[in-house]
């Protein structure tokens, strides 16, 4: 979908005009920033209204967090309040079982994204801060590198599925910790307008490569460091280096012991269980809710094959285990 600058260059500026009335609207008293585009750009825009605003940028210490290079040139560009905290396996055993309380589920993914949120919130929570930045929704609002194959009109069903069924962990393991999340991209004036642009100012071409995010990073390519707005897309268990728990746990528990478990979750509460890591997760779950064919027992929606959960979906995600399809 090539586009002329006469296409949109007259955008640039009312783009950078809504996000900057979106964080004003939104703004918090400390910032889980990555540096990821989501953050860089609300770092930018925030910094005009509370330039010490401190920051916080989660590692951890036993993998290969990749956001740490824009980290540093992002801190050094708006001279932030910053500091990264990097958080090992005992910490992340510790906070296990408070995320899977907070969040009411125990798919990997989703624990293992929320960790270094929560571990984040905790943090600034001890600093007395009572509300924090985050960049949730942007990639919901403009798509992720998965769906850059899909036509156009496939990609806009994608969107509609994924609006129906936005959720984001910060929220809920905000409020167990007393805090508010303050999310600009949630905000209605720029979800409205972010709903309605085209799919060719969402995902277009750079340099021969294809990005998400296109509009706002062509919106600011002048104001931030190109090599920092066109940063390629990382997810934010790569960016942290939480991709490591996904094997991280294999070393913890003995194949023997993960057969036997598993055998007795299956027969006792009808869980199937994938991975030594969700077999960790479920064991917490459990202490605290119960089986999950006891708690979310409303028919409405679809059965989890897995875990026996009913969920309400249009993509066959279960939000519960993590099961895909079903």
């Amino acid at each position: 979908m090539p586009l002329e600058e006469r296409d949109y260059v007259d955008l640039l500026s009312q783009v950078r005009i809504i996000i900057n009335k979106a964080v004003e609207r939104n703004m918090a008293d400390g910032f889980l920033f990555s540096a990821g585009t989501d953050t860089q750009i609300m770092a930018y825009e925030a910094v005009k209204y509370k330039p010490q605003i401190p920051a916080l940028t989660l590692a951890f210490k036993h993998g290969k967090p990749k956001d740490a290079e824009y980290v540093e040139k992002m801190v050094a560009f708006l001279k932030l309040n910053h500091e990264t905290h990097s958080f090992g396996r005992d910490e992340v055993m510790s906070n296990v079982p408070k995320v899977v309380a907070a969040l009411k589920k125990f798919d990997p993914m989703e624990i293992r994204n929320s960790m270094p949120v929560y571990i984040g919130l905790t943090i600034f929570k001890k600093k007395g801060v009572k509300s924090v930045f985050t960049g949730d929704a942007l990639d919901e609002l403009f798509g992720y590198p998965w769906q850059f194959h899909l036509s156009e009109s496939e990609f806009k069903q994608k969107q509609e599925e994924m609006w129906a069924e936005m959720g984001f962990a910060s929220i809920p393991m905000a409020e167990s910790l007393g805090m508010t999340i303050k999310a600009p991209y949630l905000d209605p004036e720029f979800m409205e307008y972010a709903k309605k642009l085209p799919v060719k100012l969402k995902i277009n071409m750079h340099n021969g490569v294809k990005y998400g995010k296109w509009i706002l990073r062509k919106a600011y390519e002048d104001l931030i460091p190109k090599d920092v707005i066109w940063r390629p897309k990382a997810p934010l268990e790569a960016g942290t280096g939480t991709e490591i728990l996904r094997t991280f746990f294999d070393e913890e528990v003995s194949d023997q012991e993960f057969e036997e478990k598993k055998k007795y979750y299956l027969e006792e509460d009808d869980v199937k269980i994938t991975s030594k890591e969700q077999m960790l997760y479920y064991g917490f779950f459990r202490d605290k809710f119960g089986k999950p064919s006891a708690i979310f027992t409303e028919k409405t929606g679809r059965q989890c094959p897995n875990c026996k959960s009913y969920v309400k979906t249009r993509i066959g995600f279960c939000k519960i285990c993590g099961n895909y399809p079903i």
